[in-house]
């Protein structure tokens, strides 16, 4: 099945339009953004400037400045809304410094906050958001397969197959998987 109806190249370059455009929406300068997210300003204008591809960390830290969930970022980058969305038509985003994988089996659309996403995340991968894109962000995990932990609120969770997480986003969270095991999860996102 093919993963991308975005390739890496084309989604990178409208993730740095999308981001130069946010930070100039709100009469940003690199140097307030870089104090807002902790993110450098070398690797902001990097970012914009399409010359490097975005981390998860990096993107949570971005999305916790302009107060959007990740998803929101992804779907202003993707098309316009189309209600059905085939599997090999689903945008499919990694970050391989990590092992993390996201597909987002959601039909894009900007108007409409729901969202369900397949995750993976490799053996020893961890992520790590220092906040959230918008505080009270309600999430649904479902591990469907491997281990995963998850940090949130202060409060580890280790799930197995089956399990599900339900959880509001008022702070720091983490997943991480064990050194020998990957995961795969969907995360409803309301």
């Amino acid at each position: 099945m093919n993963e991308t109806l975005i390739d890496d190249v084309t989604i990178d370059r409208r993730l740095a339009q999308r981001l130069k455009l946010l930070r100039n929406e709100r009469g940003w300068s690199l140097d307030a953004l870089a104090k807002l997210s902790t993110v450098s300003r070398a690797t902001l204008s990097r970012l914009e400037n399409g010359e490097v591809s975005p981390t998860a960390s990096v993107l949570g830290k971005l999305c916790a400045a302009y107060g959007l969930p990740m998803s929101r970022l992804m779907r202003m980058v993707e098309d316009d809304y189309e209600p059905l969305v085939r599997p090999d038509e689903q945008t499919v985003w990694h970050d391989p410094s990590v092992g993390f994988r996201r597909r987002s089996l959601s039909p894009p659309a900007q108007t409409l906050a729901g969202e369900v996403l397949e995750c993976r995340l490799d053996p020893g991968a961890q992520i790590v958001y220092e906040a959230p894109p918008r505080p009270g962000l309600e999430h649904h995990l479902t591990l469907l397969e491997g281990a995963l932990q998850v940090e949130v609120n202060g409060r580890v969770h280790h799930l197995r197959p089956g399990d599900c997480l339900r959880y509001q986003l008022f702070g720091p969270s983490a997943f991480a998987t064990p050194d020998d095991t990957a995961a795969r999860y969907l995360l409803f996102i309301v």
